[in-house]
């Protein structure tokens, strides 16, 4: 399984839901006012959620840091097709915090 290498149970649970499309299961796992940065510009995670889950996914995880709230590895976009991406958490108790943000972006 491509979570296989993921530490992070709350991580897992999101990069697990990401790979199935499951937008509920997601969603679940962020504090309401929880943002999103995409190559350190905000980005709504509504908007992502509705746009990427089920679109796109890691094809494979290569890195896995910072106990586990860090991830590199090869990405599938239906849209922008394969390359290199990273996502970086910051959890709070059991859900992503909403005075954190989470970050994505290709990984150069």
């Amino acid at each position: 399984m491509i979570t296989s290498a993921v530490t992070n149970p709350t991580v897992k649970a999101a990069i697990e839901a990401l790979q199935a499309g499951d937008r509920k299961a997601w969603s679940a796992l962020f504090e309401s006012g929880a943002k999103l940065y995409d190559d350190g510009a905000p980005r709504s995670l509504e908007k992502f959620t509705r746009d990427a889950l089920g679109h796109e996914r890691f094809t494979s995880i290569d890195r896995v840091e910072n106990n586990g709230l860090d991830l590199a590895g090869a990405f599938h976009s239906d849209q922008w097709g394969d390359f290199r991406t990273y996502f970086r958490f910051q959890v709070s108790a059991f859900r992503f915090r909403e005075d954190q943000t989470p970050g994505i972006g290709q990984v150069t």
